[in-house]
């Protein structure tokens, strides 16, 4: 492999990342050079060094292959997330190196759980970098990269063929850089329409831009430590819910709706189970609060238990309660929820709900099969029948997602943390969620769990957002290069 063409590529991701240094540099400029000014400047400058330095010598823009691909998309994701450290270090506080490293991860694969316990005490600009890492990764690093790059010609197609989940493909039914287009089309547009109406709700522009960055990339850091909870609006909180079940559907389904196409999300099987599950959630949770009499009404009941039910099976994290207080039957739903998660195409984690209902579907099949041997049986999503090797990666997948939950669960449990608290921060790390129960709550933080633990957590944040087996790719590299 040309390991010089690699870095060159990687290079142009990490441009784009100093791209919106600089940007967080401007605004700290903008509200009188304020403490974050420096760390970000020094940050851009070093970064964009870096972005800059494979291009001495590797000039030619030459086309890749699938094995360089991987390794393109892999360490684009690894080095932005190093170099997503450096404002962090240079500020200091409770950033010391494993909690920059952990912040910085939480940030690039959109899971949103900080270790700070302090938000509200960064400056303007950090909090905007911070924001502005769930927003470069909730499309991809890679992808996003692609949509703003030169024309790469077949480069551009391998790439995007690594970097999108292969759950997500079928309900894209263009050429490669229409596809990207369409994404960056999409994600923009959503963003834009989220700022001005939660800017129309009562936010200032600031609030407004970062948190319609953390809602659309499905990430969930917040600029105030109580998170949601702190704007105590219904109107905030609906607008919110609104535009994460948007940012949990196929990106593909949401552009095809609006031109009028027969494949949309009206018609989609995925989007409707995606949508099935999530009301049964809100039922359950809110029944159950009610019940449990946690809130004074059924619809204060309702309001915490359907932001938060959204909020965790797309996979952002936001909080306007805290859900360790909540009943046994709640948190069972939230943890089930934040296993599925939302559909691929999006900007969401987890499993997501296609792997799901393509599961439950193997096993109707099967349970077909036993009683007509001689049946010609066959699997189909949205009306498309699915290849046996589609079929199979996908019960592999999910089952290498439990294999990887229940390690990091134990690694965290050697590390001396409780068990809920262990479990929960594996799966909403896995599953690039944000918030757990025990330590690790809606309302609490991660800074308080041992360096070993925030290693441990940061790998299943990347594993998760690379779907274990683009990261496993990189491992294995010495069996095909």
């Amino acid at each position: 492999m040309r390991l010089g063409l690699i870095l060159k590529y990687i290079g142009g991701v990490l441009l784009l990342d100093a791209a919106f240094m600089l940007v967080a540099a401007i605004i700290s400029w903008a509200n009188g050079m304020d403490s974050g000014f420096t760390p970000l400047i020094l940050s851009c400058t070093l970064t964009t060094i870096l972005g800059c330095f494979p291009s001495i010598f590797v000039r030619k823009k030459a086309q890749i292959n699938a094995k360089e691909g991987y390794c393109i998309v892999t360490g684009a994701w690894l080095l932005s997330c190093l170099v997503g450290m450096f404002p962090y270090l240079m500020y200091g506080g409770e950033f010391t190196v494993i909690n920059a490293w952990f912040e910085s991860v939480s940030g690039f694969t959109t899971t949103g759980s900080t270790i700070l316990s302090n938000v509200e005490g960064l400056p303007r600009s950090l909090l905007f970098w911070r924001a502005s890492t769930h927003w470069i990764g909730g499309t991809g690093v890679v992808m996003f990269a692609l949509a703003v790059l030169p024309a790469l010609g077949n480069t551009r197609k391998i790439l995007y063929n690594v970097e999108l989940s292969p759950m997500a493909k079928d309900n894209f039914r263009y050429k490669t850089p229409k596809i990207i287009r369409i994404l960056l089309m999409v994600y923009i547009g959503i963003t834009v329409s989220e700022t001005v109406l939660l800017r129309i709700a009562g936010m200032d522009w600031f609030d407004a831009v970062t948190h319609s960055f953390a809602t659309v990339a499905t990430g969930g850091f917040s600029t105030k430590n109580a998170s949601i909870a702190a704007f105590d609006s219904l109107w905030i909180e609906q607008i919110i819910t609104l535009f994460t079940l948007l940012s949990g559907l196929h990106f593909g389904l949401i552009y095809a709706t609006l031109l009028g196409s027969r494949n949309n999300i009206f018609r989609s099987e995925i989007a409707r189970f995606y949508f099935f599950t999530t009301a049964i959630g809100v039922l359950l949770i809110t029944f159950s609060l009610w019940h449990a009499q946690i809130y004074p009404s059924f619809w204060a009941s309702l309001r915490h238990g359907l932001f938060q039910c959204v909020t965790i099976i797309t996979t952002t994290g936001f909080a306007t309660a805290d859900t360790n207080l909540w009943t046994p039957l709640a948190m069972l739903v939230l943890i089930w929820l934040s296993i599925q998660c939302a559909c691929a195409g999006s900007t969401c984690g987890g499993i997501k709900s296609d792997r799901i209902l393509l599961a439950m579907k193997v096993v109707k099949t099967r349970i077909r099969q036993q009683q007509h041997p001689n049946a010609v049986l066959r699997i189909k999503l949205d009306g498309i029948t699915q290849e046996s090797s589609t079929v199979n990666f996908a019960m592999l997948y999910i089952a290498i997602y439990f294999f990887f939950l229940i390690l990091g669960t134990l690694i965290n449990t050697a590390c001396g943390i409780d068990f809920i608290t262990s479990f929960t921060a594996s799966i909403t790390c896995l599953g690039n969620v944000g918030p757990g129960f025990g330590e690790v709550g809606s309302m609490d933080n991660f800074g308080a769990l041992p360096e070993m633990a925030k290693i441990n957590l940061s790998a299943l944040m990347l594993f998760g957002r690379l779907e274990i087996f683009g990261l496993i790719q990189l491992f294995t590299i010495k069996w095909w290069i």
